[in-house]
C-alpha cells in the first residue's frame, strides 16, 4: 500500500512530486512513484447541497416554505469535476495513509475535509503544512508531518464558516427576493460590507460644506525665509482674515518659542494579503480580486514568494535564516545595489518589528523566496517588486529627520512653522527611484494639517532666537471643509480589515484583525460578488452603490434585521470562529446561534411591506460631479442594464448562492452635536471638532489639542456621545501630568473640564 498524497490544485501536486517523487510516472490527473501517489482537488470538488435537495418542494421559492434548516447538511459534488473526485476515490483504495496537502489555511482544511467526509475515506491523515512551494520547504515539510488530528479544530471552525454562510445566504435571499419580487443576494459578510459602502455614501451626501479662513505670514531672517501658519480659532469671516493679515504684514516680529526635536521613521511592516491588496490598489488600481489572483501565480506557478492568503505582518524566529539566504539570493539581479548596502544585523530574532511569534498564527508575512523571478508577466513583475521593495527595506535603519517647530510672534498674533530636517534616509533610499510618497500625518491631523503646517526639507535648517525677523507677507487661503471620500476597493479593504471601526493605531487595528469582515483570503470574492449582483459599480478606482444596493440596505434595516447589516455583530462572528478554530470555542453553540438568527429574519420580513418595483431602478450619479477638469470616470449603469440580475430567483434555473464564498483621509463626521436641537453633525477640521450647523450659529466646538494632549477620533466621539472620556494622561494648566477623565461640562460650546 502507499501514501495517498491530495494537494489543492494540480500545480501544487505535481510541485510536491518534483521534490519527493521525481521520477513519479505521469497519468494526467495523477503522478505514481514508489512510495507516493500525488494527485489533487481542483479547487471545491464538493459543496453543500442547495435546498431542493432537502425537499422538492424548494424548488419553487416560496417565503412560506422557509426557513430552511437542515438537521444534517448534505454534500454533492461538483458536476464538472466529478471524473477527479472520482480518481481520487479509487486511488484511496490503494493507499493506507492520506496526507493532506492543500493550502495551508481554513479554506484548504475545508476542501480536504469534505473530500473526506463525502468518500468516507477512514485512513489516518498527515498533514503537510508548509508557506513556500521551493523544494527545499516541501522536502521538509514532509519530514516534519503533523498529525491530521491536530487540525480538528480548524476543519471545526471551517465546517461552521461554511453552513453559517449557507443558512443566512438562502434564507436571507429567499425572503427578501420572494418579499419584493426582485432578486436581492443576502450575505453573512457581503451585506454589511455594503452597509459600509451605504452609510459612507450617505454622510457624503449629508455634508454640510463650511468655508473657511486660513492666514499664511510669510517670514524673514537674514538670509533665512520660512512660513507659519496662524494659530486661533477657525475663521469663518473673511474680512476678519483680511483685517488680520494686514495687521502683521510688514511688522517686526519675534520667534517666541523654537525646539528641535530628532525622530525617526522605521521600516514598514512586511505585508500581510490585506495590506498587499490595499496598497496594490493605491499605486496600480488592481483589484482586490487581481492582487490575490497574481500573488496566487507568484506562489504557485514560479514559487517566488511565500503564501499569501496571511494575515499576519510578522515572521517566526525559523524566517530569519531563510530571509537572509533570500537576500543572498537577490546578488546579482535588479536589486543588487540594494541587496549591496543591506545591513543583515538589523534583521534578527530579537528585531521585534520583524520577529514576533505570537503575532503568527497560520502563516507568516509575505517574503520573497530564494528562487530567482523569471517569465512574469508585467502585472506580476509590478508586485513582486512591491514585495521585495518591502523585505529589502527591513535591512535598512530608520530613516533620521529633526523636526524643528517654531512660533513666530507679530502684533501679538502667533504663527507656527514645522519643518522636518532630512538627517539620513535610512530604508528610504530603496523607493527613491519612486514618485514621493507623502509621509504619514501625524496622529489626529488631517492632509489638509500636514499640507499646510509641515515642510520637509533636505538642506540644514536653522533659526536663531536673538536675531530680528520680519512679516514680510500674509496671505489669506480660502478653503473648503471636505466630506469623507468615497470608498475605493483598497480603503474599503482597510475598513473591512477592522469591521468598519476607523483605527489609526495600527496595535489596535492588529488586535481587530480577528474581528474583521471576512478573511484575507475572502475578502476580495466578497468585493467581487457585490458587483456582481449588481449592488455597486465601480467609477475609476471608486465604489458607487446602486440604486439596487441602497434599496436592499434599506429593506433589510426596516425589516428589523438591522444586525445584518452591522459590521461589529459579523466581525464578532468571525472572531467566534477564530476561538473555534483554537479550540477555545464551541461550534455547536454558534450554529445554534446563526439557525435561530437566520429563523429571525425570516419572521421579520415575512410581516414586511413589498417595495415599489421603481425603488430598485434609476442610474448611480456619477462620485466625480463637480469635480473641475475631471472627467466623471466609469458612465453611470442604467436599470435596464441590470434588468437580468434584477428578476425574481422563482424565474431563475438555478436557485441564488448563499453568501460570497467567502485610508481615509479628509475631515471625519464623528457623530451628532450634542447641542439641544440642533441637529448639526460634528466633524474633524484642522485645528479642532465642529459643528456643520456653524453658519446657523452652533458653536459646539472641541479643541483638539486639550488638557495636553492631542484627542482622537475615538476620544471625541466619547465626549458627544456619553459625556466623558476614559482615563487619560493629561496635563494641567502650569504644565504639571495628573490623569483623570476628560468631561463635556458645556452642551453649548464644547467646554471640557478634568474629572
Amino acid at each position: 500500500m502507499k501514501t495517498l498524497i491530495i494537494a489543492e490544485k494540480p500545480d501544487m501536486g505535481r510541485n510536491i512530486a518534483a521534490a519527493i517523487e521525481p521520477k513519479a510516472k505521469n497519468y494526467r490527473s495523477y503522478l505514481e512513484g514508489e512510495q507516493y501517489i500525488i494527485t489533487w482537488a481542483i479547487g471545491h470538488l464538493i459543496g453543500l447541497a442547495e435546498p431542493e435537495a432537502y425537499d422538492n418542494k424548494y424548488k419553487k421559492w416560496n417565503i412560506n416554505d422557509l426557513p430552511i434548516i437542515p438537521e444534517q447538511f448534505k454534500l454533492v459534488p461538483n458536476a464538472r469535476t466529478l471524473d477527479q473526485l472520482k480518481v481520487i476515490g479509487e486511488l484511496a483504495k490503494r493507499s493506507d495513509l492520506l496526507v493532506n496537502s492543500c493550502d495551508a489555511g481554513r479554506e484548504g482544511q475545508h476542501i480536504f475535509s469534505l473530500i473526506q467526509r463525502h468518500l468516507e475515506l477512514s485512513q489516518p491523515v498527515k498533514r503537510l503544512w508548509i508557506s513556500d512551494l521551493t523544494p527545499e520547504t516541501i522536502r521538509k515539510g514532509f519530514q516534519e508531518l503533523k498529525d491530521g488530528s491536530e487540525y480538528e479544530n480548524l476543519t471545526k471552525a471551517a465546517r461552521a464558516r461554511s453552513e453559517a454562510d449557507w443558512l443566512i445566504g438562502m434564507n436571507g435571499s429567499r425572503a427578501f427576493t420572494t418579499k419584493h419580487n426582485v432578486l436581492l443576494s443576502v450575505g453573512r459578510v457581503q451585506t454589511p460590507v455594503l452597509a459600509l459602502i451605504y452609510d459612507r455614501q450617505k454622510t457624503i451626501e449629508a455634508f454640510s460644506s463650511l468655508k473657511f479662513f486660513e492666514v499664511e505670514g510669510h517670514f524673514s531672517q537674514n538670509e533665512l525665509n520660512y512660513k507659519g501658519m496662524w494659530q486661533g480659532e477657525r475663521l469663518t469671516d473673511g474680512a476678519k482674515a483680511e483685517a488680520l493679515a494686514a495687521k502683521v504684514k510688514g511688522k517686526p516680529a519675534r520667534i517666541e518659542s523654537y525646539e528641535v526635536k530628532e525622530t525617526k521613521e522605521y521600516p514598514n511592516k512586511l505585508y500581510d494579503l490585506t495590506l498587499l491588496q490595499r496598497e496594490a490598489n493605491g499605486k496600480y488600481a488592481f483589484s482586490a480580486k487581481k492582487t490575490l489572483d497574481i500573488a496566487q501565480a507568484l506562489y504557485e506557478k514560479h514559487k517566488v514568494i511565500s503564501y499569501p492568503r496571511t494575515n499576519s505582518n510578522y515572521v517566526t524566529e525559523q524566517n530569519i535564516p531563510e530571509m537572509h539566504k533570500t537576500l543572498s539570493a537577490l546578488q546579482g539581479t535588479q536589486y543588487d545595489e540594494w541587496v549591496k548596502g543591506a545591513n543583515r544585523n538589523l534583521v534578527h530574532k530579537g528585531n521585534k518589528f520583524i520577529c514576533n511569534p505570537s503575532k503568527v498564527e497560520d502563516h507568516h508575512a509575505i517574503l520573497p523566496t530564494n528562487r530567482k523571478a523569471n517569465g512574469l508577466s508585467a502585472d506580476e513583475a509590478k508586485l513582486y517588486d512591491l514585495i521585495v521593495r518591502r523585505f529589502l527595506s527591513q535591512f535598512y535603519p530608520a530613516a533620521e529627520y529633526k523636526v524643528h517647530t517654531v512660533i513666530t510672534e507679530v502684533e501679538n498674533e502667533k504663527f507656527k512653522t514645522t519643518v522636518k530636517e532630512l538627517l539620513s534616509l535610512g530604508w528610504k533610499v530603496i523607493y527613491g527611484d519612486q514618485k514621493k510618497d507623502k509621509s504619514k500625518p501625524a496622529k489626529g491631523k488631517g492632509k489638509e494639517d500636514e499640507e499646510d503646517e509641515e515642510v520637509e526639507v533636505n538642506e540644514p535648517f536653522s533659526i536663531s532666537t536673538t536675531d530680528e525677523v520680519v512679516c514680510s507677507d500674509a496671505i489669506v487661503k480660502e478653503k473648503d471643509t471636505q466630506p469623507p471620500k468615497h470608498y475605493t476597493e483598497g480603503t474599503l479593504l482597510k475598513a473591512m480589515e477592522s469591521a468598519g471601526k476607523q483605527i489609526e493605531d495600527e496595535e489596535l487595528r492588529d488586535a481587530m484583525k480577528d474581528s474583521g469582515l471576512g478573511t484575507p483570503a475572502t475578502r476580495a470574492a466578497t468585493i467581487e460578488r457585490l458587483k456582481n449582483v449588481g449592488y455597486v459599480e465601480m467609477q475609476g478606482k471608486k465604489i458607487a452603490i446602486t440604486q439596487k444596493g441602497r434599496t436592499a440596505i434599506e429593506l433589510i434595516r426596516g425589516a428589523g434585521v438591522e444586525l445584518l447589516t452591522s459590521p461589529e455583530m459579523t466581525g464578532q462572528w468571525e472572531r467566534r470562529l477564530n476561538e473555534i478554530a483554537r479550540g477555545t470555542a464551541a461550534d455547536g453553540q454558534f450554529m445554534e446561534n446563526v439557525k435561530r438568527f437566520a429563523s429571525m429574519i425570516v419572521d421579520k420580513v415575512r410581516v414586511q411591506s413589498r417595495a415599489a418595483k421603481t425603488s430598485f431602478e434609476g442610474e448611480t450619479p456619477s462620485l466625480n460631479a463637480g469635480a473641475k477638469g475631471r472627467s466623471g470616470g466609469a458612465a453611470p449603469r442604467k436599470a435596464a442594464d441590470r434588468k437580468a440580475a434584477d428578476k425574481p430567483a422563482a424565474a431563475r434555473k438555478r436557485s441564488e448562492p448563499a453568501a460570497a464564498t467567502a485610508e481615509d483621509s479628509g475631515p471625519k463626521i464623528i457623530g451628532s452635536c450634542p447641542r439641544p436641537g440642533c441637529g448639526g453633525m460634528i466633524f474633524m477640521g484642522r485645528k479642532g471638532y465642529g459643528c456643520s450647523h456653524y453658519k446657523e450659529g452652533c458653536k459646539f466646538v472641541i479643541w483638539k489639542e486639550n488638557h495636553g494632549r492631542t484627542l482622537t477620533d475615538a476620544q471625541v466621539k466619547a465626549l458627544i456621545e456619553k459625556g466623558k472620556t476614559g482615563k487619560l494622561k493629561l496635563a494641567a494648566e502650569d504644565g504639571s501630568p495628573l490623569e483623570g477623565k476628560l468631561v463635556l461640562t458645556n452642551m453649548d460650546t464644547g467646554q471640557l473640564a478634568v474629572e
